[in-house]
């Protein structure tokens, strides 16, 4: 008999793709689920939408009073997971009608206490943009060379939260969700909380049309490809590791041992950085820790970038001009 599995989507302002995803949930070859939807507080056409499914035995349906957001709204689903697995998902995807069957096979067949995958991206009328989001995002060699460790999301997120299927078990560990920091979203949370504690599979398979549309609340997009000056990417990078690490440090009961003295160097590391112009000197054993599973060239960037700015600003002046003379930068 099939176990029963949670799909949790949170929904807000999604009339117009809202119908199209939750019927292809509802079609899935595996059909021991139960849909529930939490609405933020919509004011579009998406409740309308949403009380045709109402009488619908496999869904469930919230109607929050005050907005949430995205974040909140996941942590209020993830509270009303019944069943002993969950899945995540937007509003506004599509999902290949053998998702579910797929992953729950993958995460019993190996014993797994979390299973995620890559996304087929596409436009808004589901004609494919990348093939592979991870390729496209550049993840899949750090996904492929720490599938098996918690240092695939300890320093940036490998996991697409709509992509997810897990255990019940892990989201005491999991909540409440950090809600100091807009870096540390819910899938890049509950992705790392289990690789502390379980063991983790990928789907290289693309069981998902990853809909890009404009108005994602987290989309493809490659933020410093707007960027002019190096000044702007390297506030970024440190905002964001700031960002995650604080929330790591507001969270150290949920870390093991040997990573909470790690997780406030960092910390510090990266507060040390955000006053330094030119050069900066110290920390590199601690930027080593962190960076030394990427790859070379990544590596070296980062370096450059984080501890050695003057050289970083003359290379990225002389890159943003070549670039924008090929057409690609404005």
């Amino acid at each position: 008999m099939q176990e029963k599995v949670d799909v949790l989507m949170a929904t807000y302002n999604g009339e117009k793709y809202i119908k199209e995803q939750v019927d292809s949930i509802l079609n899935q070859t595996y059909k021991n689920i139960q849909l529930i939807i939490s609405d933020d507080c919509s004011t579009d056409k998406t409740r309308e939408i949403l009380k045709q499914y109402e009488q619908n035995d496999n869904v469930k349906i919230f109607y929050q009073e005050k907005n949430l957001g995205y974040i909140k709204n996941f942590e209020f689903l993830l509270k009303n997971v019944e069943s002993d697995l969950y899945m995540l998902s937007d509003q506004d995807d599509v999902w290949k009608e053998e998702k579910i069957e797929k992953s729950v096979e993958k995460l019993k067949r190996e014993n797994l206490d979390l299973v995620f995958g890559d996304l087929e991206v596409v436009d808004e009328n589901l004609n494919t943009i990348y093939e592979s989001f991870d390729e496209y995002m550049k993840i899949d060699r750090k996904i492929n060379k720490c599938i098996g460790s918690y240092k695939m999301q300890y320093l940036y997120n490998c996991i697409t939260g709509c992509t997810i299927l897990s255990k019940k078990k892990h989201l005491s560990k999991v909540l409440p969700l950090p809600a100091t920091s807009k870096y540390m979203v819910h899938d890049y949370w509950i992705g790392l909380i289990v690789s502390l504690n379980g063991k983790i599979g990928y789907i290289k398979e693309k069981y998902i049309k990853y809909r890009q549309h404009g108005n994602n609340q987290v989309g493809t997009g490659k933020e410093t490809y707007k960027f002019k000056k190096l000044e702007q990417v390297r506030n970024l990078f440190i905002d964001v590791k700031l960002g995650i690490f604080t929330a790591y440090v507001e969270n150290e009961e949920r870390f093991p041992e040997e990573l909470k003295k790690q997780n406030k160097q960092v910390l510090e590391y990266y507060k040390m950085l955000k006053g330094k112009k030119n050069f900066n000197f110290m920390g590199w054993d601690i930027f080593y820790k962190l960076y030394k599973e990427e790859p070379f060239l990544y590596f070296i960037e980062n370096f450059v970038i984080l501890n050695m700015p003057f050289f970083a600003r003359i290379a990225f002046s002389i890159r943003y001009k070549i670039l924008k003379l090929l057409g690609k930068r404005k």
